[in-house]
């Protein structure tokens, strides 16, 4: 008999279940907090600003990485995935181990791609219900990917100055 997940990618190691598992809870909690905030009364903004937006996307890049990529938080993903190989900076690349709902996991936490819609849907229900908190936080995060950028632009200015 041949599985959802062989017909769908001719090798069958596709975690399809484990996809849908983590789709469902990616929507039940946003189901559930839409749910608590109505019954709290937080009242949603009635528009979001071009200049949050930035300010957002920017703390969900740098989240991103730092939970997919740092050395730092590699212990949140080890369970889950395993060191491939070290990359530039304080970044990894780690790559997903085991089956099914444990291998999904391992795609999420080692995508930066992946785990930014995590990223951004707690940041924007966080902006729903406490948007001055969430500034602060994502100006901390947004001020990491200058320092980021700044970090690289110096290294290369210092290769190209001693070539």
């Amino acid at each position: 008999m041949t599985t959802d997940a062989a017909r769908y990618d001719d090798r069958g190691d596709v975690p399809l279940g484990g996809y849908a598992a983590l789709a469902s809870v990616f929507a039940a909690g946003a189901g559930g907090f839409a749910l608590l905030a109505r019954r709290r009364g937080v009242r949603l903004p009635r528009e979001v600003p071009p200049w949050d937006v930035v300010l957002l996307g920017a703390a969900t890049y740098k989240a991103s990485r730092l939970l997919a990529k740092d050395k730092i938080t590699s212990f949140l993903r080890a369970p889950f995935t395993h060191r491939a190989e070290d990359g530039e900076a304080s970044e990894v690349t780690d790559e997903p181990r085991g089956t099914g709902l444990r291998l999904a996991v391992g795609d999420l936490v080692s995508c930066p791609f992946c785990i930014a819609a995590w990223a951004a849907g707690a940041l924007m229900c966080s902006y729903a219900a406490a948007p001055r908190f969430t500034r602060l936080v994502s100006g901390g995060f947004g001020a990491l990917t200058v320092a980021d950028w700044l970090q690289y632009a110096w290294t290369l200015t210092q290769q190209q100055a001693e070539n």
